[in-house]
């Protein structure tokens, strides 16, 4: 059995995987990258998001339940853009700013986590998928900062430790993949790279995202504007490129000239400097050669 052709997964995400019956796919990537059960019990469409046609179209807030109970706001988002990292922070700062409402305290704030899939070399690093918490050291003594028994009293039952009030971050580095499965994690890994599923396959979701997700399920209608995005990401990707190649080139353009520049400009003082210590050594007075050289007074008698 040949693997199933899917829709890229940036595409699924602002079409089919916002519709109830499609929670599971999204459920089973989830459980299995925060290795616990996740249940989609809404997705959190913004007002921003609603105004702002680029942010809805890569990006969803999900509240979801986990296994132990805990109810948490996931934040994900896919991209390709050379600045995501500050994206990341945007993206959490509104959900934020957004699902706090008025009145209520800030120790009611679910726990955020977010999670980016890059179709990109995003950063320097050698592993494909990253955590990332926010922990405080303390400068002397090297101890972590926890919560005292007080203060774990104005935070949900779910936050026992500093961490669990600030966004944990998760980053999928999709192209730094090699396409080796070691896991059911390395088989969404592999989805989202390929855009298809293995028959041997089974990750939890991802026998639902062979089914849901299949390029051959589209309508007409569907395919051509499928179409038209893969037109439009190929091109994006294309200026992205362009634009990085054509900065490097023009910046090492700037450095040739400056240093061809400053290069002329100190042989020409070196090639001065000789003369002036030579019409010095034939006995010209020192007001001759400074009116030779161009050389101050001061720069002739530090010379010589």
């Amino acid at each position: 059995m040949k693997p199933k052709k899917l829709i890229q997964f940036d595409w699924a995400m602002k079409t089919v995987l916002r519709q109830k019956e499609n929670f599971p796919i999204l459920e089973g990537l989830l459980s299995e990258l925060l290795h616990t059960d996740v249940k989609i019990e809404s997705l959190l469409e913004s007002e921003s998001n609603k105004n702002h046609a680029t942010d809805k179209s890569n990006r969803v807030d999900i509240f979801a339940k986990l296994a132990n109970g805990e109810k948490v706001i996931i934040e994900l988002q896919v991209d390709r853009e050379w600045d995501f990292l500050a994206r990341m922070l945007y993206g959490v700062s509104k959900v934020v700013v957004e699902h706090l409402k008025e009145g209520d305290r800030y120790g009611e704030l679910p726990r955020i986590i977010s999670v980016n899939i890059v179709y990109f070399d995003l950063g320097h690093g050698e592993d494909y998928i990253y955590h990332g918490t926010n922990q405080f050291t303390g400068i002397h003594k090297k101890d972590q900062l926890q919560l005292t028994d007080n203060e774990k009293k104005h935070y949900p039952s779910h936050v026992d430790h500093v961490a669990h009030v600030f966004p944990e971050y998760y980053i999928l580095k999709v192209s730094g993949f090699d396409l080796t499965v070691k896991d059911t994690l390395d088989e969404w890994i592999y989805t989202l790279k390929e855009s298809e599923v293995k028959p041997e396959f089974k990750a939890q979701g991802i026998r639902e995202a062979g089914q849901k997700l299949a390029l051959l399920n589209l309508s007409e209608e569907e395919r051509s504007a499928y179409d038209r995005h893969i037109n439009d990401v190929r091109i994006s990707r294309s200026t992205l490129e362009t634009s990085f190649s054509d900065g490097m080139d023009k910046g090492k353009a700037e450095g040739l000239a400056e240093g061809e520049a400053k290069g002329k400009a100190e042989g020409k003082a070196e090639g001065l400097a000789e003369v002036a210590i030579k019409l010095h050594q034939l006995g010209l007075p020192m007001d001759q050669i400074v009116s030779a050289t161009g050389f101050t007074v001061e720069q002739l008698k530090e010379l010589l």
